[in-house]
């Protein structure tokens, strides 16, 4: 199931509610925000080594201009992505699969929204560490670039 899939199953989940006169808490669909990285706190994770970063926009944008030490996983691909097995991920990424207790997996777009849409994907997913650079590659470019 896609992002999308996971969405609409959000929204009829969220409409639906719990029948009335039930024990249970009503699941309401409520999507909580994802945690964020700041630009400053971005700094200070790359500096140190300690952050995983994911460029989910496409690979024609990331590959006119991303944030240095990025791996490219357009979002169309991350559940995927995500889901395989290490040696898969390492033949088709050249790269480590992330493990699901990795604190720090920063996933950016070009705005803001696929980094969001992959951050709780990757959430969803049971990898606890994600979080979105919110400020996105605009920022980074604007600040760094």
């Amino acid at each position: 199931m896609g992002i999308q899939g996971l969405w609409a199953q959000e929204l009829q989940i969220a409409q639906e509610g719990v029948a009335e006169g039930s024990s249970c808490t009503p699941y309401r669909g409520e999507v909580l925000p994802a945690p964020t990285v700041s630009l400053p706190e971005l700094r200070s994770l790359l500096a140190s080594g300690r952050a995983r970063l994911f460029d989910v926009r496409t690979r024609e944008e990331a590959a006119a201009g991303t944030i240095p030490g990025a791996l490219n996983i357009p979002v169309s691909e991350l559940e995927s992505a995500l889901q395989m097995e290490p040696a898969a991920f390492q033949a088709l990424y050249s790269a480590e699969k992330p493990k699901l207790e990795d604190e720090h997996l920063v996933f950016f777009c070009q705005m803001g929204k696929r980094g969001l849409q992959a951050t709780q994907l990757a959430r969803s997913l049971g990898y606890s560490g994600a979080r979105n650079y919110a400020g996105a590659y605009r920022e980074w470019l604007e600040k760094e670039g």
